[in-house]
C-alpha cells in the first residue's frame, strides 16, 4: 500500500507536537523550497495575506513561488478581529517560511509564538528536517471565527486549512511526490492568541483535528 503521510497540520499544545501522518509511502505535492533544496529557484512575495496591523514592524517573509498560502473570508469588518487575524496569518506564512528554509531560529517564530507554544513550533519545524521533507502547493486557509475576551488582550481563533493542493517535497532530491493520501485534506485549528506589550497577537496554544466536519467540503 502506498499512503501519503501528511505533514502540514500540527498540534501546538504545551510543548507537545503531533505529527498528522497516515502510515507509509509517499506524499503529494508542489515544492516548497528551502534555500538548499533542489528546485529553489525564484521568490516573489507571499501572495496577498490579511495586511498585519500598524505599529510594530512585523518580520518581512517572501515564500517561493511554487508555495502559495491563501486566505478566504479572512477579513470580518471588525478593526479588532481583523487585526487579530492579520498576525494569525502572518504567523502561518513565517511558520512556513521557516519549514521551507529549514530555518528553527527563524526571526517569525519568535515574534508571533510564545511560552511553550514557541518550543512546540521549533520541534515542529525540526520534524520537517528530521524527515527530509519539505513541501509546495497552495494551502486554502478559511471560515475563521475570532472570540474577543472581555479585556481585548486574549482571543480565541477557529480557522479551517485545506491540504488538497499542497504536497510534501524530498528536501534532499527536490522530487515532489503526488501519491493520493487516505487522509482527508481538510483540518480545523483551534488557537488561543494574546497580544504583547507592542501590540502582536502572538500564539500561545494551537491544537488542529484533521478531517474535521466543520471544514469539509
Amino acid at each position: 500500500m502506498s499512503r501519503r503521510p501528511r505533514l502540514f497540520a500540527h498540534t501546538l499544545t504545551g510543548a507537545a507536537v503531533a505529527l498528522i501522518v497516515g502510515g507509509c509511502g509517499g506524499s503529494g505535492g508542489s515544492t516548497g523550497d528551502d534555500n538548499a533544496a533542489a528546485g529553489a529557484g525564484k521568490l516573489s512575495s507571499a501572495p496577498a495575506s490579511p495586511s498585519a496591523s500598524v505599529g510594530t514592524d512585523r518580520p518581512q517573509v517572501t515564500l517561493p513561488s511554487d508555495v502559495t498560502d491563501e486566505y478566504v473570508g479572512w477579513k470580518t469588518g471588525d478593526a479588532a478581529k481583523d487585526a487579530v487575524l492579520a498576525d494569525v496569518a502572518a504567523r502561518i506564512d513565517s511558520t512556513n517560511d521557516a519549514i521551507l528554509r529549514g530555518d528553527t531560529g527563524a526571526p517569525g517564530l519568535s515574534f508571533y509564538y510564545r511560552d511553550k507554544a514557541l518550543s512546540g513550533a521549533v520541534a515542529w519545524i525540526q520534524a520537517y528536517l528530521d524527515a527530509d521533507l519539505s513541501f509546495a502547493g497552495t494551502t486554502r486557509y478559511y471560515a475563521p471565527k475570532v472570540t474577543l475576551a472581555s479585556g481585548k488582550t486574549t482571543a480565541t481563533v477557529l480557522y479551517c486549512s485545506d491540504e488538497s493542493k499542497g504536497f510534501n517535497k524530498n528536501r534532499k532530491t527536490g522530487k515532489v511526490d503526488r501519491t493520493p493520501s487516505d487522509q482527508s485534506p481538510y483540518v480545523l485549528y483551534n488557537t488561543r492568541v494574546e497580544k504583547n506589550d507592542s501590540g502582536v497577537w502572538q500564539t500561545t496554544a494551537l491544537t488542529s483535528h484533521r478531517g474535521d466536519k466543520a471544514c469539509a467540503g
